[in-house]
């Protein structure tokens, strides 16, 4: 009879004591999906996995499940997904055209943000960065992880001495030196023109050294692409495909992985055009770029040069590297935006300060990056300067008709079936049946 109510009493207290023991009904977990192209699924050591390992664990009821696509096939593949209503929970865009004219797959942040940081959330992050991811009325559709900066050349300092040249500081001396290089059966200043962006990016600079303030009139229709500064940067544009500063079929040539893998991992050309975010150089972990960027003795220089050879060193551009949105269309809104929350603040302090991915986006965030060399640290102190005293303003054209019309015309004028002039009238054609907000 007793065994009897002892085994009662030991099945009434099972639960319980199971509960005590740890033995609990697992908790429910929330899946966030997160698509983007950057952060880059690298391997195994990529740092969006470290940040995705950390979050769930400071977060055990939410789980990220990381899809990665190629930027080639990214904005495609993310409108259709979107358009089709199953689209990620969140997911990363590029700042510019896309980003503005996706509005409707973009969920308005502002009351997140107040929730999650108070009223004067928007001070966390620079003023520049915020307006890139607000629309006309101020309405916030997304956080800016990282800011980047283009219109950067990077030269191997040691292989430029092995042929008698020095880092060049003007249009003349990159001429000059570009000669020498090819004489001695060697690639000039390589570029990716194959890739529309890269070779905005470079003649963005180009046409800012020329005149920044023509630059931007004529990008917001204050002013005509059919001005001399305008027309002299397609000149420049177009002859340094001719006049041998650009490798021969440079037009065919990708950055990624084809010249960008020349220079940073094979160390075979001495220079290469590239942006800040370039920086990843010093701290990836692939071993042929270690060997290259920080064995005894490399030197490595970010530059800008003087394009229209007036004496002053030509400005960068900057731009939001990834926007973060949420999709309206969410089921998980709240674990979703908890998620973006991580990512622009620890996630962001783990990708500048140990693996340089990004300049910061957040007036908050302390620059410390850890294990940089002594040539890595000059060649960021260089950016952080820039990035205060030298830029001429956005890197994104952000009305896509009139941006795919200078994507047409770089590409003409690189092929050279264009005049600068051509170009310019072509340009400015778009320009006046584009509708500006």
């Amino acid at each position: 009879m007793k065994r009897g109510i002892l085994f009662l009493l030991t099945m009434i207290m099972c639960p319980i004591i199971m509960s005590g023991c740890g033995m609990q009904k697992q908790r429910d977990v929330t899946t966030v999906t997160f698509q983007t192209w950057n952060p880059a699924d690298t391997g195994p050591d990529s740092p969006i996995y470290k940040i995705i390992d950390s979050f769930e664990k400071e977060n055990p009821d939410i789980k990220i499940n990381y899809v990665f696509v190629g930027f080639g096939d990214y904005q495609d593949h993310l409108r259709v997904e979107l358009m089709g209503n199953n689209g990620p929970d969140v997911f990363g865009i590029p700042s510019g055209v896309f980003f503005d004219t996706s509005k409707v797959f973009e969920e308005e942040l502002t009351p997140y943000c107040e929730e999650a940081w108070g009223s004067d959330w928007q001070s966390k992050f620079f003023d520049s960065c915020i307006t890139a991811v607000s629309d006309e009325h101020g309405d916030i559709y997304g956080l800016p992880l990282g800011q980047t900066y283009a219109g950067y050349l990077w030269a191997d300092v040691n292989m430029l001495k092995e042929y008698g040249c020095a880092v060049p500081r003007s249009y003349k001396e990159m001429q000059e030196t570009c000669l020498k290089l090819r004489e001695n059966g060697q690639y000039p200043m390589a570029i990716g023109a194959k890739d529309a962006w890269l070779s905005h990016d470079v003649w963005m600079s180009i046409a800012a050294d020329c005149d920044r303030d023509a630059l931007y009139d004529a990008i917001e229709g204050r002013g005509s692409f059919e001005t001399e500064p305008i027309i002299e940067s397609f000149r420049i544009w177009q002859d340094s495909f001719t006049n041998g500063v650009f490798q021969d079929k440079a037009i065919k040539m990708p950055l990624y992985d084809t010249v960008n893998d020349m220079f940073q991992k094979e160390g075979s050309i001495p220079m290469f055009a590239n942006g800040s975010w370039a920086m990843n150089m010093y701290t990836i972990s692939d071993e042929k770029t270690q060997k290259n960027f920080n064995s005894q003795g490399a030197d490595h220089d970010i530059f800008l040069i003087d394009w229209n050879d007036d004496g002053r060193v030509s400005p960068v551009t900057a731009a939001v590297d990834v926007i973060l949105c949420l999709n309206p269309e969410s089921k998980v809104k709240e674990a979703a935006f908890k998620w973006m929350d991580y990512l622009v603040n620890e996630g962001q302090e783990l990708l500048v300060n140990q693996y340089l991915e990004y300049m910061p986006s957040r007036s908050d965030m302390t620059l410390n990056v850890q294990g940089l060399n002594e040539d890595g640290q000059k060649n960021l102190e260089n950016i952080i300067e820039n990035g205060k005293t030298n830029v001429a303003g956005p890197r994104i054209i952000k009305y896509e008709d009139l941006s795919l019309a200078v994507r047409d015309a770089l590409e003409d004028l690189a092929k050279g079936t264009i005049t600068p002039e051509e170009a310019a009238a072509r340009v400015q054609e778009v320009s006046r049946n584009t509708i500006r907000q």
